[in-house]
């Protein structure tokens, strides 16, 4: 394919819109590329969180003093008609940030938007309104964990410039906290000039603040955010890595002050930067910040539903390194599977949301929508590791493990990937429990739920592993649940590349695992990117968009796989 530049904006990243299908009028390439020459606009613009008739618009201004900021939306990229327009007062106690909800909008239309701030003029932003009706076509591209340290956001720019593209679903880790000259992907910072700002790992609100503003100065996010509207949820490190509800692993409340304070500041943080509606713009009153979680309904097309899993029910996460001593043959490592990570009452979503998912989903099935789409933070599958040992594929833990001689000794040894990897292979373990895997119990329920909903044919749209995934997922029993597509990470590594396995074992591991774990047809961990979801009235494809490099600006991209699927009566197929 040709090299792309991210500096440029194509024509070509203007859809149709979606209910009609004509073409829409270009964004002038000027407009967008004002953003990162813009003194007091210099954080772009954004838009999302949209139902049938209203829209959040979001945008940024530098400076010193409050301001009174003017916000335009109309049907046409040069403005020639107003058809919404209002004024925001901004200020330090909200860093300046600038969010309007613009109502009373027509379903399934396109629009234009622009801020002004005394003489300045923000660059030009496109979003959209949910459709209402009859809809034969969505585009969603589906992204995940953009690490600004690990490079750049060029998949963010070729989002933007794909014409398939209708709305994008961010399924969380947009920011990352770590920070110092030893924090996660820094070494890479060093060598191409992506340092985190501020350089120490986050913690206060003006450090959350701080590190939005510095993702937000991207290119490539800032071309995406003009372009496209943006469907949110969180992972954990818009807060810290592997949160649940009383902590964090990457919080020390020694030196780091109490995790409550630290997680208010990070969600505070997150509103003020993010394209998202404010509890009391929700249809439901009395909700919490805290309380993150969508549903949209594109027509009578598709139901999309986002997940809150980190700080309203999560229980607190099993670290292996605290059983590992009592795992010593097959019936102990069952009884660790059974009664520690299987036992009950270890929740990931609230009762708030499971109730709200399950109304939801029962109105999709009652309108006869046939996709109900969950946009859902981490991977759902059932990733149990297989014998890598046995395979062939790792040596043995055991001899390493049995020689140790110290506490010390076993903690390095844990912390070698093919120590560990080989190790929860030979128990059946998964791969990870901060995961779904981690919490079986929470994820039957959420299955149950779906099911008696009459919604068994779910299609998760998932993010957190930065590896590409296509999974076939079903329940404990075996009945079918669904489909899984997985994202790799906009910037940040694959698993076992980070890991140090080296490019031919990465994708030896990935073949095992796509070999040897029943739910997993494909996955891939060698690129970032993003998938392309396309739904059509009975039939859809995932296609896997790779970048060719986020080391440079310059970059390609390239579909290293497309998988088809379909309704199959009460269910959805792959092929």
């Amino acid at each position: 394919m040709p090299l792309i530049r991210s500096t440029q904006v194509s024509r070509r990243a203007l859809l149709a819109g979606l209910a009609g299908g004509a073409a829409v009028m270009a964004l002038p390439i000027s407009a967008l590329a004002a953003a990162a020459a813009n003194p007091v606009f210099r954080h772009g613009v954004a838009s999302g969180d949209p139902d049938a008739s209203s829209v959040v618009l979001w945008t940024r201004i530098t400076a010193g003093a409050p301001a009174d900021v003017q916000w335009e939306l109309a049907t046409s990229p040069d403005f020639a008609t107003i058809l919404k327009s209002g004024t925001v007062a901004t200020d330090a106690s909200r860093d300046y940030t600038v969010k309007a909800l613009a109502t009373g909008l027509p379903a399934g239309g396109t629009f234009y938007y622009r801020f002004r701030a005394g003489r300045a003029v923000s660059p030009v932003g496109r979003t959209r309104t949910l459709p209402e009706g009859r809809l034969d076509r969505l585009g969603i591209a589906l992204a995940s964990c953009s690490n600004y340290a690990f490079g750049f956001f060029n998949a963010y720019d070729a989002i933007a410039r794909d014409p398939a593209i209708d709305f994008v679903l961010h399924t969380g880790d947009y920011i990352y906290e770590y920070g110092g000259k030893d924090g996660w992907g820094e070494t890479v910072a060093a060598t191409i000039g992506r340092a985190h700002a501020p350089t120490h790992e986050i913690v206060t609100l003006a450090d959350y603040r701080t590190r939005h503003a510095q993702y937000k100065t991207d290119a490539g996010a800032q071309a995406m955010h003009a372009h496209h509207t943006l469907l949110g949820c969180w992972d954990d490190h818009e807060s810290a890595n592997n949160p649940w509800t009383g902590g964090a692993q990457n919080h020390q409340p020694a030196t780091e002050g109490d995790w409550a304070t630290r997680r208010a500041a990070s969600i505070r943080a997150y509103y003020e930067w993010m394209p998202v509606r404010e509890p009391e713009w929700l249809a439901v009153k009395g909700r919490t910040r805290m309380q993150f979680w969508r549903a949209y309904s594109f027509g009578d097309l598709a139901l999309l539903h986002t997940l809150e899993t980190r700080h309203t029910a999560r229980a607190e996460q099993i670290d292996y390194m605290d059983y590992a001593a009592r795992i010593v043959d097959d019936a102990s490592a069952e009884r660790f599977r059974n009664d520690v990570l299987g036992a009950p009452n270890r929740p990931l979503i609230s009762p708030e949301l499971e109730a709200d998912l399950s109304a939801a989903l029962s109105r999709s099935v009652r309108d006869g929508q046939p996709w109900r789409v969950i946009g859902c933070p981490m991977v759902i599958g059932r990733l149990i590791v297989p014998d890598l040992a046995k395979l062939g594929v790792l040596p043995d833990p055991f001899p390493k493990l049995a020689a140790a001689k110290s506490k010390e000794e076993l903690a390095r040894l844990a912390a070698d990937p093919h120590v560990s990897l080989a190790w929860r292979g030979r128990w059946g373990l998964p791969d990870y429990t901060d995961a779904w895997g981690g919490y079986p119990w929470a994820r039957e329920q959420f299955y149950a739920l779906s099911r008696k909903a009459g919604a068994g044919d779910l299609v998760f749209l998932s993010g957190d592993s930065h590896s590409f995934w296509t999974n076939d997922l079903a329940d404990a029993q075996g009945r079918p649940a669904g489909i899984e597509f997985g994202t790799a990470g906009i910037s940040s590594p694959g698993d076992f590349m980070d890991s140090g396995f080296g490019p031919e074992m990465s994708r030896t591991l990935d073949k095992a695992y796509a070999d040897h774990m029943p739910e997993v047809i494909w996955t891939d961990n060698m690129h970032q990117g993003y998938v392309r979801v396309e739904f059509g009235r009975e039939t859809g494809t995932a296609s896997f968009v790779a970048v060719s490099t986020v080391l440079s600006r310059e970059y390609a991209t390239k579909v290293i796989r497309t998988d088809a699927f379909r309704r199959e009566g009460a269910a959805v197929r792959l092929g």
